[in-house]
C-alpha cells in the first residue's frame, strides 16, 4: 500500500513539474578560460583616435586601457574553440588582428589559434592613444602610424590570450539577457525615422544586454563576465586630454573590483570582465541630447546645426560634467550587467557545442540578391566612398568648416579639392547616389585608405551565435542583420526557443559606418560614412545568411580574397621624443608643489615634480603612480594610475623640461584616522646618458575629519 502511494505521488510531481529552458537547463561542459593584460600606448603627445581632431593630443593618464581575451571550446575537440577579445582600442583594425595571429602561431602553432577563431572587438574608446589603424583615413589625423603603440595593443591582445590559454579548465556558461535603461539615446533620430519597420520597435536604440556567466565546472569558482551592449564610448568629449578606457572601461574596472579580493589593483585579478560592442553606430551616452551652445536651443532636427552650422551643436550629458557623465553611463552599464550575472540561469548547453566560420569578403565587388535588398531590385556594392556628411562629424564630436549632416548636394570648392585626390567616375557617383562624394577613397592611391577586403566571422558556442562585423551598424541596421541570421538558422532547423544572436562591432578591421538603406537616403554622418553605397547592409545579410546556413549544416565556406598587409607600408610624421632635461640646480624627482599634512574625505591630494616624458616608457603592466597606506608597519600601495580617483598629469615647461602632477580625488567614503598616506611617482629618463628610471614622492599626509 506504502508502495503504491510513492509511486503515484512520485508520477504527479513529474507531471506538474515546470521543464520549461527559462529554469536551470542541463548546463554544457565548455573548456573555458580568461585573461587580461595592458594595452596602454603613449600618453603624452600623441593625438588621440576616434573623433579626429589633431589638437587632442594625450597630456596624461586617467585609466590603463587593457585586453579582455575569452577562450571557449570543446573539451573533446581540441580544434573547435574560439577566441573572443575585448579591447580598450578605438576599433579592432586588420593590421593589429594579422599580427596578434601571427605571434599565437608561432607559439601554439596555426590549428589552435587562427585567423578564423580569433575575434577581436574595440570597445570604441574615443580616448584611446591613435596611429595603430595601418589605413591612412584613420590614422592622418595623428600624423601617421606610431608603432609603439601598435606594439602595446598587439602584445596586450597576444598575452591576455596566453593568460586565458593558461588558465583553460572545465567549465559552464550561463546567460541572461535584461534592459539597460536610460544610459543611450539615439543621435540621428532623422535618419531612424526613415526605417519603414520602426513601428515594430519600443525604442529608436537597442536597450538590450546580454551577459554571458563564466564559473567552474561545480559553479563554486567565478572565472569571468562578458557581455554585448551598444552605446558609443563618446561620455569623453574631443577636449578630454586624458587616456582613458571611456565609459565601457570604466564598467570594467567596476566590475573587475567588485569580484577580485579587496586590496587586489586593477589589472592583477584573475577574474576578467569585459563590456563589449555592439551596433552603436548611431547610439550616443549623451543623454541630455544636442543643444546650441550659444543659446542652449535645441538644434536643428534635420541637420544638427544651429543657424546653419554644425560646430555649436554638441551633446552633453547625463553629469555636470564629461568626467561626470562617464562614470554615470559605466556605472548603469555595471549594475544591470552585475544583476543579470548573479541571477543568470539559463545555461549555454553542449548539443551544438562550440563553431566557427569565417570569410573574406572584397566589398566593392558584391551583386546583391533581390532577395536582400530594400528596392527589391538586383544591386551591387560601390566602390568605397565618403560623403559630405562625414566630415561635418556627430553632436558627439561636430567637424570643421562648412559641412553639415543631410548634405545631398556637392559644393564645387570641395569638388576642386577632393579632385586632388582622386575624381569619382559617372558610374561610381550613380552607384553611390544619394551621397555627394567627398572623398573617393576607394580610388586614392599608392596607400590603402580604407580598407575594401573585410572580414565576417560567425561564432556558435551552444545557443547563442556571434556576429563579428567590421564596422559601426546602426541600430536598425544590427537589428535587420540579426534577423537574417534567425531567418537562415530557422530554415535549417537550427534555431531553437532559446537561440540567440549578438553583434560584435568594430572587430577584426574597420570599414566605418552600416546603415539600412531608408537612413542612408538621409546622408547624415552614418550614411555617409557606410562606405559601400546605399546596398551595404544587404550585402552583408546575404553573407552572413550563407554562412548562417551552412554552419548549421556543417558546411565550409570560401576562404575568400586576402587582405591588404599594410606593415611595413604605413606613414609616419610623428617625431620622437626630445630628451629630457631640468632646470638648472634640479634633479629628476625634485618637489615642486608637496601635499599639505593633512586632507579631509572629499578633497584633492595634489604632488607635482620635475620630471620626464611619459613616452619614455609605457610602464606596461606596471603604474606611472602609487598611493601608498602604512599598514602594519610596512607601506602598501592601495591606489594606481588605473584608479578613477587618481589622475596622473604631463605639462611640458620650456623646451625640454616636463612638470609631472598626480592627483587622488578622496572619496567622500574614505576612512579617517592617524594612518599614514604617501603618493610616489615612477619614471624614466631619456637623455645623452641613456635611459634611467627615477623615482618621486610626496612627504606622508593624514585624512582626518
Amino acid at each position: 500500500m506504502k508502495i503504491g502511494v510513492y509511486l503515484w505521488t512520485f508520477i504527479l510531481i513529474v507531471l506538474c513539474t515546470d521543464y520549461t529552458v527559462t529554469q536551470q537547463n542541463d548546463p554544457g561542459k565548455f573548456l573555458i578560460g580568461a585573461g587580461i593584460y595592458d594595452v596602454t600606448g603613449q600618453v603624452a603627445e600623441i593625438g588621440f583616435m576616434g573623433y579626429a581632431v589633431p589638437k587632442q593630443r594625450g597630456r596624461g593618464l586617467l585609466q590603463r586601457m587593457r585586453s579582455r581575451a575569452f577562450i571557449i571550446g570543446d573539451p573533446n575537440k581540441e580544434a573547435n574553440r574560439v577566441v573572443y577579445v575585448s579591447v580598450d582600442n578605438g576599433m579592432g583594425f586588420q593590421i593589429i588582428k594579422t599580427e596578434v595571429v601571427d605571434r599565437l602561431n608561432k607559439t601554439f602553432g596555426s590549428k589552435l589559434y587562427n585567423d578564423k577563431n580569433v575575434l577581436m572587438s574595440g570597445t570604441h574608446t574615443h580616448s584611446t592613444p591613435g596611429g595603430t589603424g595601418g589605413t591612412a583615413l584613420v590614422d592622418i589625423t595623428t600624423f601617421g602610424f606610431v608603432k609603439e603603440n601598435w606594439e602595446a595593443c598587439v602584445n596586450g591582445i597576444v598575452q591576455s590570450i596566453i593568460r586565458a590559454h593558461k588558465n583553460l579548465q572545465l567549465g559552464r556558461i550561463k546567460m541572461n539577457i535584461g534592459q539597460v535603461d536610460n544610459a543611450n539615446i539615439n543621435r540621428s533620430p532623422a535618419s531612424y525615422d526613415n526605417n519603414m519597420d520602426k513601428g515594430e520597435y519600443p525604442d529608436n536604440t537597442d536597450h538590450e544586454m546580454t551577459v554571458l556567466r563564466f564559473e567552474s565546472i561545480d559553479g563554486k569558482e567565478e572565472i569571468g563576465m562578458m557581455n554585448f551592449y551598444p552605446v558609443h564610448a563618446v561620455s569623453l568629449n574631443n577636449t578630454n586630454l586624458l587616456v582613458a578606457g571611456d565609459n565601457k572601461g570604466y564598467a570594467s574596472y567596476l566590475f573587475e573590483k567588485s569580484k577580485n579580493p579587496p586590496g587586489t589593483l586593477p589589472g592583477q585579478g584573475k577574474f576578467v570582465a569585459a563590456f563589449g560592442q555592439s551596433n552603436e553606430g548611431d547610439v550616443s551616452p549623451n543623454l541630455m541630447g544636442p543643444k546650441c551652445i550659444d543659446t542652449g536651443l535645441p538644434c536643428d532636427y534635420a541637420t544638427s546645426t544651429c543657424n546653419g552650422r554644425t560646430e555649436k551643436c554638441i551633446a552633453f550629458g547625463p553629469g555636470k560634467n564629461m568626467y561626470e557623465s562617464n562614470e554615470i553611463i559605466g556605472t548603469r552599464q555595471f549594475e544591470t550587467a552585475k544583476s543579470l550575472y548573479d541571477n543568470a540561469q539559463l545555461f549555454l548547453n553542449g548539443n551544438y557545442m562550440v563553431d566557427y566560420r569565417h570569410s573574406y569578403v572584397d566589398m566593392q565587388t558584391i551583386n546583391v540578391s533581390s532577395r536582400f535588398t530594400s528596392t527589391k531590385r538586383n544591386e551591387t556594392t560601390c566602390q568605397a566612398a565618403l560623403g559630405y556628411g562625414f566630415a561635418a562629424g556627430t553632436t558627439d564630436g561636430p567637424g570643421d568648416f562648412d559641412f553639415t549632416q543631410s548634405e545631398n548636394s556637392t559644393n564645387p570648392f570641395w569638388q576642386f579639392v577632393s579632385g586632388f585626390l582622386a575624381r569619382p567616375t559617372q558610374q561610381q557617383i550613380r552607384c553611390q547616389a544619394p551621397k555627394p562624394i567627398l572623398l573617393d577613397v576607394g580610388l586614392i592611391k599608392p596607400i590603402e585608405w580604407v580598407p575594401f577586403v573585410l572580414p565576417h566571422q560567425l561564432f556558435r558556442i551552444g545557443q547563442l551565435y556571434i556576429v563579428g562585423v567590421p564596422g559601426e551598424f546602426t541600430t536598425m541596421s544590427g537589428r535587420r542583420l540579426k534577423l537574417a541570421i534567425k531567418q537562415a538558422l530557422q530554415n535549417t532547423g537550427a534555431w531553437t526557443s532559446d537561440s540567440h544572436v549578438v553583434i560584435a562591432g568594430l572587430s577584426n578591421s574597420y570599414s566605418h559606418y552600416i546603415t539600412t538603406y531608408e537612413e542612408y537616403q538621409q546622408q547624415r554622418y552614418e550614411g555617409a560614412s557606410t562606405l559601400y553605397g546605399p546596398h551595404t547592409l544587404a550585402a552583408y545579410e546575404q553573407t552572413f545568411d550563407d554562412m548562417a546556413t551552412k554552419l548549421s549544416l556543417n558546411q565550409s565556406v570560401p576562404s575568400g580574397p586576402q587582405p591588404y598587409d599594410m606593415r611595413g607600408k604605413t606613414f609616419s610624421f610623428v617625431l620622437p621624443p626630445i630628451w629630457d632635461g631640468v632646470p638648472f640646480g634640479k634633479k629628476f624627482g625634485d618637489v615642486i608643489t608637496d601635499v599639505n599634512s593633512s586632507y579631509k574625505p572629499g578633497d584633492t591630494v595634489r604632488c607635482s615634480w620635475w620630471g620626464a616624458n611619459p613616452r619614455n616608457d609605457l610602464f606596461t603592466e606596471k603604474s606611472y603612480l602609487y598611493v601608498d597606506r602604512f599598514i602594519n608597519q610596512q607601506w602598501v600601495p592601495i591606489l594606481t594610475d588605473d584608479d578613477i580617483e587618481t589622475r596622473f598629469l604631463w605639462e611640458r615647461k620650456g623646451l625640454d623640461h616636463s612638470v609631472i602632477t598626480v592627483e587622488w580625488n578622496i572619496p567622500t567614503t574614505q576612512t579617517t584616522g592617524n594612518d599614514l598616506y604617501r603618493i610616489r611617482h615612477l619614471g624614466v629618463k631619456n637623455n645623452i646618458l641613456g635611459r634611467q628610471q627615477y623615482n618621486a614622492q610626496s612627504k606622508n599626509f593624514t585624512i582626518t575629519n
